[in-house]
This record gives C-alpha cells, sequence and structure tokens, in this order.
C-alpha cells in the first residue's frame, strides 16, 4: 500500500494520503475548492477513516446519486454527525424522511411553495428588504448578513409561518446554535429534542385559537391519507417538526445566499457594475452564485445496500457525502467551472438537491435573492469587503458568513 494510503471498509484503497478531504478542518472550510478540484480528479470515490465516511465529488456521481433514494436514504439525516449518531428523528421532518411518508407530507406543504405563489410575496420581499435598506442609505458601511441577509429572509418565512415579528430573532439565533461547531469538531447531538421544534409550541396552540391564512394554519387544517392508509390530521409532534425545519431552512439558505452574493461582486466588481446597467441579469446572476458557492456544499445519506462506484464497493451500512460543491464546479458538466461568470448557461446546478428531496424552498430563496440584490445595488452601486472582519460562521453543514461588512461609496 502507498505511503499515506487509506483501506476501506471494503479493503479497497483511497488516495487520503495524497490528497485529504475533512467537512470538519476549519482550514479546509475556508477554501475547500482546492481539495475538491483534487477529488474528482485523484479519488471520484473518497473515503475518510477517520471520520469514516466516503465522499463522491463528481456531477454525474453525485446527481445519480441523489436520485436514487432507495440506496442513499434521508431516514437516518442528512448530515453526516446525524447518522453516526443514530438517534430517532421525530415523523414531520421532510428532510429526514424517504418515500412514501416523505411524498404524503411533502405534498402537504408543496402547494404552499409553488413557484407561482412565491413571486406573488415580492410585494413583501421588496417592503422587507427596503425596510432593512432604506435606514443605511448615506452610510459608509455596512453588513450583508447582520443588516440583511439575517433579516428579510426570517420576517418572510415568519409572515409564512405565522410566528410574530418579535420573535422571529430567537428562532433565526436557535437555528444557528444547532449548526454551530467548535473548530475541528463535529456536531454534537446527545438527543433528538433539536428537531422535534418544541420551541414552536404556544405558536401552534395561538394560532389553532386564532386560524389565519398562513403556512401553520394550513398545516392544522389539513386532512390526508397517511402512508399506512389512514385518514386523518397532522398530529402535534408532526407540526412541530415541520415548522422546525422550514423555519430553519428559510433562515439560513437564503442568508448564505445574500453573503456569498456580497463577496463574489465585491471580488468581481466588473461584473456588479454589468448588474447596475441591466438589472435583467440578476437572475442568472443568482444561478451562478448559487452554482459557484452553494450554501450547503455537501448531502450526507446512508447507504441501504452494497453500491458500486469507480470499480470500489460502498458497502451498506456507510456513511456517504455527496460533495455538491465539488460537483458544481465539475468541469465535465460545466465548462471551466472554477470561474465565475454572471454570463453563464447555468443549464443545472446541485444546490437545491436533486430528486424527491429537490429544495421546498428554491422558489422563494431565488426570489429573495433577486429582489435582495435589485434593492442593494439601487442603493450601493460600489462597495468593497472588510476583509479584516469578515469572518466565515462555524459550522459543517452549511458555508457562509457570519459577518460580512463592506464599505460603501454612499454619499459621495
Amino acid at each position: 500500500m502507498a505511503s499515506g494510503a487509506t483501506a476501506g471498509k471494503d479493503g479497497s484503497v483511497s488516495a487520503a494520503g495524497d490528497v485529504y478531504y475533512d467537512p470538519y478542518d476549519a482550514q479546509i472550510a475556508a477554501d475547500p475548492y482546492p481539495v475538491f478540484r483534487r477529488l474528482r480528479e485523484e479519488a471520484p470515490l473518497y473515503y475518510n477513516e477517520k471520520h469514516d465516511f466516503y465522499a463522491l465529488s463528481r456531477f454525474d456521481d453525485v446527481e445519480r446519486g441523489l436520485l436514487d433514494h432507495d440506496t442513499y436514504i434521508s431516514g437516518r439525516g442528512p448530515i453526516i454527525e446525524l447518522i453516526k449518531a443514530d438517534i430517532e428523528i421525530p415523523p414531520g421532518g421532510l428532510i429526514f424522511e424517504d418515500p412514501p411518508a416523505h411524498t404524503i407530507r411533502r405534498g402537504l406543504v408543496s402547494r404552499v411553495f409553488t413557484p407561482r405563489r412565491m413571486n406573488a410575496l415580492e410585494p413583501k420581499v421588496r417592503e422587507f428588504c427596503q425596510r432593512s435598506l432604506d435606514a443605511l442609505v448615506g452610510a459608509e458601511r455596512f453588513d450583508f448578513v447582520a443588516d440583511v441577509g439575517a433579516q428579510m429572509p426570517l420576517r418572510v418565512i415568519g409572515m409564512l409561518l405565522g410566528i410574530p415579528e418579535q420573535d422571529q430573532d430567537e428562532v433565526r439565533e436557535r437555528a444557528d446554535a444547532h449548526l454551530r461547531t467548535e473548530a475541528g469538531k463535529p456536531m454534537e447531538y446527545p438527543d433528538s429534542g433539536f428537531a422535534t421544534g418544541a420551541f414552536f409550541n404556544e405558536y401552534v396552540d395561538w394560532r389553532a385559537s386564532h386560524p389565519s391564512d398562513d403556512l401553520m394554519t394550513e398545516l392544522l387544517e389539513a386532512e390526508f391519507e397517511d402512508e399506512t392508509g389512514t385518514r386523518r390530521r397532522l398530529a402535534r409532534d408532526e407540526i412541530l417538526a415541520f415548522t422546525n425545519v422550514l423555519a430553519s431552512a428559510g433562515a439560513e439558505t437564503t442568508v448564505r445566499l445574500i453573503g456569498w452574493a456580497g463577496k463574489l461582486l465585491a471580488d468581481h466588481p466588473e461584473q456588479r457594475r454589468e448588474l447596475v446597467k441591466d438589472a435583467s441579469l440578476i437572475p442568472n446572476a443568482i444561478e451562478e452564485v448559487l452554482r459557484f458557492e452553494p450554501p450547503a456544499p455537501h448531502i450526507a445519506r446512508y447507504v441501504t445496500r452494497d453500491a458500486e462506484h469507480h470499480g470500489r464497493t460502498v458497502p451498506e451500512g456507510s456513511a456517504i457525502m455527496f460533495l455538491v460543491g465539488a460537483a458544481n464546479r465539475d468541469e465535465r458538466r460545466h465548462p471551466d467551472g472554477e470561474r465565475f461568470d454572471i454570463h453563464r448557461k447555468v443549464r443545472h446546478h446541485l444546490s437545491f438537491g436533486h430528486g424527491v428531496h429537490f429544495c421546498l424552498g428554491a422558489a422563494l430563496a431565488r426570489l429573495e435573492g433577486r429582489v435582495a440584490l435589485e434593492e442593494i445595488l439601487k442603493r450601493f452601486p460600489e462597495w468593497e469587503i472588510d476583509r479584516d472582519a469578515a469572518k466565515l460562521a462555524s459550522t459543517s453543514t452549511v458555508r457562509g458568513w457570519e459577518t460580512l461588512p463592506a464599505f460603501t461609496r454612499a454619499g459621495t
């Protein structure tokens, strides 16, 4: 065996001595793309002995893996730490379920998250953006996260779920707390309490007595036939899990998207100026931001049966990571994939997942990203990132900025 090479569970050998990927390594997480590139070329099926997981990095492999929900299941969680913890996940959390239960419960909320219904929210999304940004006009500095990303998306998801605005900050703080890690260490889940959504008990009780035109009311009143053929309404634990997942996802994904848009357009000022001149380019620019810097750079699954990749076997019972961040830059699918280009024809990226677990909120995230960028560029056509003060969030699940302050030329 070559020096530093590592044997997988099946006795096969990965080139871990030459290329090493660790999702908990802060130095790698700061810029994972050089490692991702090497994985695609040198170890398209990679095995990490230290943390005992496999990883796929090429676009076609990741795309096929996400489609194969029989071999690679979500029921043990979409995060390596959850799969390893082997804890009981309460029903109702869509990202923790597999068909047929997932198909049935997803149908209950998918009618709310259609592109048509999401686009109808644009006036409110724009109002929330304007409320955050108008107070900053004339300022010499603002923060893409604190002043925009942490506010508007949470107000939108709070409006959809009926969460009072005065309590929405606490929702995001709780979501952040669950995702935070110590540098170099996995998240720890001693029990399944994080996923139960018990925090939302009071809101569910209040909304049950005060129905309104929001998603929580729809969940409370919906009748459906479950996987056993029983006609019923959602149980309390299912509603809480639904609410917890939707609130957390709504608070996290778009804030990362807005932060990366700010960073990438600071790094490519000539492209930013094109967007200022022609706002019709913004929707495609959002797709390129998503492709180039996906908020969730990897998705984990539990392997239910032996699977073959690149002449090797991933054994049943393994954990596997689909490296979306690596796949999105795979030149086999996206030529010159390491280059950021708002004019790129992004046919298909994997930043919202693929298959049965394609992100329900994709249309909403795209809307929020587009409107936020439109409103930011109207007020601040030029900015530079304060790189000394910018800080990446320490998580092993999503990747983005905890703080991203920028100097502007407003008022000059």
